[in-house]
């Protein structure tokens, strides 16, 4: 036993030495710590849930307000739509035109009561801002279609059923995500993405190299160089993880949690650099197959920018596992009752990654 902890000692720290020597691991590791942390603080912290738009309505601003405002207003607000009167115009459309405080904006002309009132045809302006939500548009057309019914009096042709209505995936409505917490995960993934092509690089050098070949005619054993690679491959993964984590704020509600995920999730993609970097034979074929790695594994990270539920095909990813619970401990607060299926598919995926990474260096180790 002594033994092989000593040989197992001995070739993780002439990997870190190989490590420390390689000027452009080194580089893209420290620059990538500071970019993505430094990134996460300027992403913006804050979510606007409303939709401010305004409205000139001419010398009815007080029934406006009385006759729709109490219900209009209330109901808007509730909608998620900010309603600012204005009291001409051209204040309007200056206030939509720099898009500061306004994406949209209802001009109705002058009589447009007493028109709507008598039944008679009027036109009324909508002013968009540029970068204006795409559905506000025909929105904003209902809405001027209903205030003119209301006005004039008129029902609706047919009786309006009741709804029923249900929310598909997490319900943000009153809790939205800033896209700060949004990014979190997949910053956090990204660090660890980054150490499999670092071990894959490591791996691959030593095989082109035959470095391998000449640790293995010593006393050496081929399960304590691959014990020594896995070893250092999740150390340098976890730890990396375990600062970005800690400059993200995501060790401060259930540091335990998160820590745990980070290791399960280094082991997983540990497995994935010995499997990349044993099948790599240059430099070109290691980023090729880590490429080929990366992208799915990313994609559950990226799925989290995007509202709704996850599509089954990425839950069967194997960095889902890691994501869900750093989205569940971070923005939802859950713990680890929540978690533990979660962590037991991403240690699952692990094992497989390991045992499938492990197993091809053998062979390609022995074939060397």
């Amino acid at each position: 036993m002594g033994r092989t902890l000593s040989a197992v000692t001995a070739i993780i720290g002439k990997d870190l030495r190989l490590f420390g020597r390689d000027r452009f691991y080194v580089l893209i590791t420290v620059l990538g710590l500071g970019m993505f942390g430094g990134l996460f603080w300027l992403l913006p912290a804050d979510v606007e849930e409303d939709i401010p738009i305004g409205i000139h309505l001419p010398g009815a601003e007080a029934l406006f307000e009385a006759e729709l405002g109490a219900r209009g207003l209330d109901e808007a607000t509730q909608e998620g739509l900010a309603v600012d009167l204005f009291a001409s115009a051209s204040q309007l459309e200056e206030a939509v035109a720099l898009g500061d405080t306004l994406h949209a904006g209802l001009d109705f002309p002058e009589g447009f009561l007493e028109a709507a009132a008598a039944g008679q045809p009027t036109t009324v302006r909508v002013l968009l801002a540029g970068d204006a939500p795409h559905a506000l548009r025909p929105a904003l057309t209902a809405a001027v279609r209903e205030i003119a019914a209301t006005l004039g009096g008129d029902q609706p042709p047919v009786t309006l059923p009741d709804l029923d209505e249900m929310v598909v995936g997490t319900d943000r409505a009153g809790d939205p995500v800033s896209l700060r917490e949004q990014m979190r995960p997949l910053l956090v993934f990204l660090v660890l993405l980054m150490e499999m092509f670092a071990l894959a690089s490591l791996v691959a050098v030593e095989i082109a190299q035959r470095t391998a070949t000449a640790v293995l005619a010593t006393p050496t054993r081929v399960g304590q160089l691959l014990a020594a690679k896995a070893l250092l491959g999740t150390a340098l993964a976890f730890g990396q993880g375990l600062v970005i984590a800690a400059v993200t704020g995501a060790l401060a509600q259930a540091p335990g949690l998160v820590a745990a995920a980070l290791l399960l999730g280094a082991v997983l993609v540990t497995g994935f650099g010995l499997l990349a970097g044993a099948t790599g034979q240059d430099f070109v074929a290691i980023v090729f197959w880590s490429m080929l790695l990366f992208v799915p594994l990313a994609i559950p990270a990226f799925a989290v920018l995007f509202p709704g539920s996850t599509a089954l095909w990425i839950q069967a990813l194997p960095s889902h596992g890691f994501v869900e619970v750093l989205v569940g401990t971070t923005i939802d607060g859950e713990g680890w009752a929540q978690a533990w299926p979660n962590l037991a598919l991403l240690a699952a995926w692990g094992v497989a990654a390991f045992a499938a990474g492990t197993a091809v260096l053998a062979g390609r180790i022995r074939r060397a």
